[in-house]
């Protein structure tokens, strides 16, 4: 089943919907590099548009004048799981007598293989591998009549980590998991609203952040403005992605009510208070480390400098699928300043080591070119456990710091020093209390677990 780590973003009330969603997509495609789409809407009929690659290969002037409509959403894509191909790529669209409908999810379903089991046993044909399909599915076979009720019949059956957007004859849809391990925003410009991922997005589209879609919220946005319906009970604690902070969210993005830019900062100046280093430099990996850089540098006193220029026109390496891709993809996307770094004692500062094979080629690299001395700062603690909640974590045995402890893997990367930031620094940076976050990929702990006996199996 295809696991979901993805960006959305959705307009409503402007003419040029799918322009200012392509204009969305850009701003998010850190998010998702392999496929994406739109999909609009404009009071008589749907339009779609969707394909393979960035948003800059697959998009095209007139491509979106053929998406007219007031209201549209959008999706960028990347697989963590699974097939790489066309049936996949979201918005997901269904013609039913129920009515004409897109879907566009980020995050992973942790009951999917139960629902898609029983779905098949009572009939259900499906034309994806994503387990996003099985939300719609879940909504055709409700016995409500009302939108919004099949809608809340499908989230009483899906559990794990979700963000939605659905559009509709009637609007747009925001949903959000009752743990809110995704981020997902509203805007407003003029009488337009926007539903999308971060907010460096509605930067981008001159809109105004207005508040976060709360966990456990549908968000409606229609004619008649924006409503509200809470489908989950209060919640005591959620389970934020903490990951979002470290490395996927761009630094310009508020996210979980804190500016991305200013939480690295903190990591950066606790990882030096944790893991201090003597050094000529720092050095900050971009783009995830260069503000946890700029933290280590300010708390240690060590200068800041630049060392490493990257080029911005190679994809994210840590979410390529493919091994291969991911090793040509470093050596490719960074150059290092040799004259800034030949006979100086570094510290690196990088977001994550996950596989090690990315840090491994940029310390030798480094080595090649004359650095006296590395100390490899990480600001985040180890990774010892997969995610199940959509982001591109391997099996545990890949992981480095699962199978090596910390003297281990300073001889693998050929370090003269490795520090990891600690579970509790970390939490300490940000804003909200540490069991609203979830840390599973670090600790084990997984907020909501797999069961292959569910319920919903027993139910008619």
């Amino acid at each position: 089943m295809i696991k979901e780590y993805c960006g959305l973003f959705g307009v409503f009330g402007d003419q040029q919907a799918a322009y200012l969603t392509f204009l969305g997509l850009y701003s998010l495609q850190h998010r998702g590099e392999e496929s994406c789409g739109i999909t609009a809407y404009d009071g008589r009929s749907f339009k779609q548009e969707k394909g393979m690659g960035l948003v800059s290969d697959v998009f095209n002037e007139t491509s979106i004048k053929k998406l007219s409509g007031y209201q549209a959403i959008g999706h960028v894509r990347y697989s963590t799981t699974g097939s790489t191909a066309i049936r996949n790529v979201q918005p997901l669209f269904v013609d039913s007598t129920k009515g004409s409908l897109a879907l566009a999810h980020n995050g992973n379903l942790t009951n999917s293989l139960e629902l898609r089991n029983y779905l098949e046993k009572k009939g259900a044909i499906f034309q994806s591998t994503s387990d996003s399909e099985i939300i719609l599915h879940l909504m055709m076979r409700s016995q409500k009549s009302g939108f919004t009720d099949q809608l809340l019949y499908a989230l009483k059956k899906i559990k794990g980590a979700y963000c939605l957007l659905i559009i509709n004859e009637q609007g747009i849809f925001g949903v959000r998991d009752p743990l809110g391990f995704r981020p997902l925003c509203v805007g407003r410009k003029g009488s337009a609203y926007f539903i999308c991922s971060e907010t460096s997005a509605l930067d981008l589209v001159g809109a105004e952040y207005i508040r976060d879609v709360e966990p456990g919220e549908i968000v409606q946005i229609d004619k008649g403005g924006i409503k509200s319906i809470k489908f989950s009970n209060s919640r005591t604690n959620y389970a934020f992605c903490a990951f979002e902070h470290v490395y996927f969210s761009r630094p310009d993005s508020l996210i979980f009510g804190e500016t991305v830019h200013m939480v690295r900062k903190k990591l950066g100046r606790k990882l030096a208070q944790e893991c201090p280093a003597e050094a000529d430099m720092v050095i900050g990996v971009p783009d995830s480390g260069t503000s946890a850089a700029l933290g280590f540098s300010q708390e240690s006193g060590i200068p800041l400098e630049i060392g490493i220029i990257r080029n911005h026109y190679i994809g994210r390496t840590f979410i390529q699928p493919k091994q291969d891709k991911r090793e040509l993809g470093v050596k490719l996307k960074f150059n290092i300043l040799k004259q800034i770094i030949k006979g100086k004692r570094i510290v690196i500062v990088d977001d994550s080591i996950v596989r090690g094979t990315t840090s491994k080629i940029r310390v030798k690299t480094f080595r090649q070119l004359g650095a006296k001395e590395i100390h490899l700062r990480i600001s985040c603690p180890p990774h010892k456990f997969g995610c199940f909640y959509g982001i591109d974590f391997p099996d545990s045995k890949e992981l480095i710091a699962r199978n090596m402890d910390i003297n281990q893997i300073e001889k693998f990367l050929e370090v003269d020093s490795l520090g990891y930031l600690s579970v509790e620094g970390m939490l300490s940076c940000f804003k909200h209390k540490p069991n609203n976050y979830c840390t599973a990929c670090w600790t084990g702990k997984y907020p909501v677990k797999f069961s292959r006996a569910d319920k919903f199996l027993l139910e008619k």
